[in-house]
C-alpha cells in the first residue's frame, strides 16, 4: 500500500490538549482556592514557594478564562475535533474538602463545554492535572493520606453530574506516574527529614488508583456510555549495548512507567512490582476491599504523552540527557530540541505497539509536540517549520501504527495555543499553532497570531492525515 492509501479511521479525533492551570489565570477569580501550581514558580521539577514572592506566571496564564470564545473559535478553524482540557479543581472546590461546589466554577466551564459544542468539538476532560487544591496538602497531607480519596470521589461524582450530558470521554489523572519524579505536582507530597519517601510515594500512587477506579465506577454509573481513562506520561526505553544487562535495565525503567497503566488497565499489582517492594522494604497500606475495587474499576482507554525515548545502560560514564521528568543515558542517533529532549519518531510506533500488545485496548494520544523558542518576525509571521518537521514525522509513524492493527481514537497534541511550560513555568518554551504575545516576565498585549503550524494543521484535519 503506498504511503496515500494509509488512512486514518473514520471520526478521528483530531485535536489539541491544554491544561487549566497552565492558561487560564484567574487564579482567585470568582471563588477559585489555591492550588499547588500557583506556589509552584519555578516549575513542577523545583520545590514550591509557599510565601509567593516569586511571580508566577500559572497566576495570569494566557488568559483563557476570559478569552476562551475567541481561542475555541481559532481551534474551530483548524477544524478540530476534540479537545482535551482540565477542570481546576480549585473551581469547584476551592479548598477540596467542601461539601457543596463553587456554582461560578460549574458554571465557567458550563460555558466552556457550550462553546465547544458550538463548533462540534468533542471535550476531552482531565479531572485532575498538577493542580490539586494547596488546603488538601496542608490539611491532610496530599496523596499520602486516604481521605483524599474521598475528596476526589466527590470532585468526580460532581463533575460527572453536572456535565453529564456534554462530555464523554475522561481522564482520571494527568500522567499518574508523575508522582514518582514530581511528587509535590503529582500527588502534593512534602516529606519530613528521615522519611521513606519512595514508601509515601507508592502510596500515594495506591490511593490515586483507589481514586480512579472509584472514578470509572461513578462515571459508568452516571454517564451511560461515557469513556474514562488513564493517562501515563510515556516513553520507550532502548538498552545501550545488546549486553543482557542493559536490556534488563532497558525494561526496568519501562517497567516504573508500566506499573501505572498496567494497574488501571489490569486491575491489580504485577509481580514485578510486588518483588520491587520487597527488596525496597516498601510496605503498602491497603483496605478491605481494594484489590476487588481495582479489578472492577478497569479504564476503558489508555491515555498517554510522547514527546522523547530514552537509552539505559548499566556503564556510569555515559552521558546524561534530559526529558520530559526523567532523564536517560544519551542517544548518539537522535537530534535534540533546544531543552535537551531527544526526538524520536519511531519511538512514538514503538510505544503505540507495546501499548496495544499489552492491553488490548483503544489508545489515546493525548499530548505530542515540541517546545521551542518562537520568533514572532516583524511582518507578524511565526515560521514554525521545525514544529511542523516534528509533527510531521511522529504523524507519519502514528499512521503505520494503526496499520500495525493499532486501535487509535485520536490525537490532541499539546498545547495547541502557547501556554505556560509545566516543567519550566516560563512562556519562551513555546508549543502552539497559535503565537501569544505574552513573554515569560508576563509582558505582552496577549495577542494571538497564527503561525505557520495553524494552516499545516488545519490541512492535517481536513484530509484526516492524507496530506501527510
Amino acid at each position: 500500500m503506498n504511503k496515500m492509501g494509509k488512512r486514518f479511521p473514520e471520526g478521528f479525533l483530531w485535536g489539541g490538549a491544554v491544561a487549566a492551570n497552565q492558561l487560564e489565570g484567574a487564579y482567585k477569580a470568582d471563588g477559585k482556592g489555591l492550588s499547588t501550581a500557583d506556589v509552584s514558580p519555578y516549575g513542577i521539577m523545583s520545590p514550591p514557594d509557599e510565601s509567593m514572592t516569586a511571580y508566577n506566571l500559572y497566576h495570569d496564564g494566557i488568559d483563557f478564562y476570559h478569552k476562551y470564545k475567541e481561542d475555541i473559535a481559532l481551534f474551530a478553524e483548524m477544524g478540530f475535533k476534540a479537545f482535551r482540557l482540565s477542570i481546576a479543581w480549585t473551581r469547584i472546590f476551592p479548598n477540596g474538602d467542601e461539601t457543596e461546589p463553587n456554582e461560578k466554577g460549574l458554571a465557567f466551564y458550563d460555558n466552556l463545554f457550550d462553546e465547544l459544542k458550538k463548533y462540534n468539538i468533542e471535550p476531552v476532560v482531565t479531572i485532575s492535572h498538577y493542580e490539586m487544591p494547596l488546603a488538601l496538602v496542608k490539611n491532610y497531607g496530599g496523596w499520602k493520606n486516604r481521605k483524599v480519596v474521598e475528596f476526589y470521589e466527590h470532585f468526580a461524582r460532581t463533575v460527572f453530574t453536572r456535565y453529564k450530558d456534554k462530555v464523554k470521554y475522561w481522564m482520571t489523572f494527568n500522567e499518574i506516574n508523575v508522582i514518582l519524579h514530581a511528587p509535590f505536582t503529582g500527588g502534593g507530597l512534602l516529606f519530613e527529614e528521615g522519611e521513606n519517601q519512595k514508601n509515601a510515594q507508592y502510596q500515594g500512587a495506591h490511593h490515586q488508583f483507589i481514586a480512579s477506579a472509584l472514578a470509572v465506577k461513578a462515571g459508568h454509573e452516571i454517564i451511560p456510555g461515557s469513556q474514562i481513562g488513564c493517562m501515563i506520561a510515556s516513553m520507550v526505553t532502548y538498552p545501550y549495548t545488546s549486553k543482557p544487562e542493559d536490556m534488563f535495565a532497558a525494561m526496568q525503567q519501562d517497567r516504573q512507567t508500566l506499573f501505572f497503566s498496567d494497574v488501571q488497565a489490569r486491575g491489580s499489582y504485577p509481580g514485578y512490582m510486588k518483588r520491587f517492594f520487597r527488596d525496597n522494604n516498601i510496605e503498602i497500606v491497603m483496605e478491605e476491599g481494594d484489590e476487588q475495587l481495582l479489578k472492577d474499576g478497569t479504564v476503558d482507554y489508555i491515555g498517554f504523552s510522547y514527546y522523547m525515548s530514552f537509552v539505559a545502560s548499566t556503564d556510569p560514564e555515559h552521558q546524561k540527557t534530559s526529558g520530559n521528568l526523567l532523564e536517560g543515558v544519551k542517544n548518539p542517533y537522535l537530534a535534540s530540541s533546544e531543552w535537551g529532549w531527544q526526538i524520536d519518531p519511531k519511538g512514538l510506533r514503538i510505544v503505540l505497539n507495546q501499548l496495544h500488545d499489552r492491553y488490548q485496548k483503544p489508545l489515546f494520544i493525548v499530548e505530542n509536540g515540541l517546545g521551542a523558542v518562537d520568533t514572532l518576525s516583524t511582518d507578524g509571521t511565526v515560521e514554525d517549520d521545525y514544529r511542523i518537521d516534528y509533527l510531521q514525522s511522529h504523524l507519519e509513524e502514528v499512521r503505520e501504527a494503526i496499520e500495525d492493527g493499532v486501535e487509535l481514537i485520536g490525537y490532541t497534541s499539546w498545547g495547541p495555543i502557547d501556554l505556560v511550560s509545566a516543567s519550566t513555568a516560563e512562556l519562551r518554551k513555546r508549543y502552539g499553532y497559535i503565537y501569544v504575545d505574552r513573554d515569560s516576565e508576563g509582558k505582552g498585549t496577549n495577542n494571538r497570531i497564527k503561525k505557520k503550524s495553524f494552516h499545516w494543521y488545519k490541512e492535517v484535519i481536513e484530509t484526516n492525515g492524507e496530506s501527510l
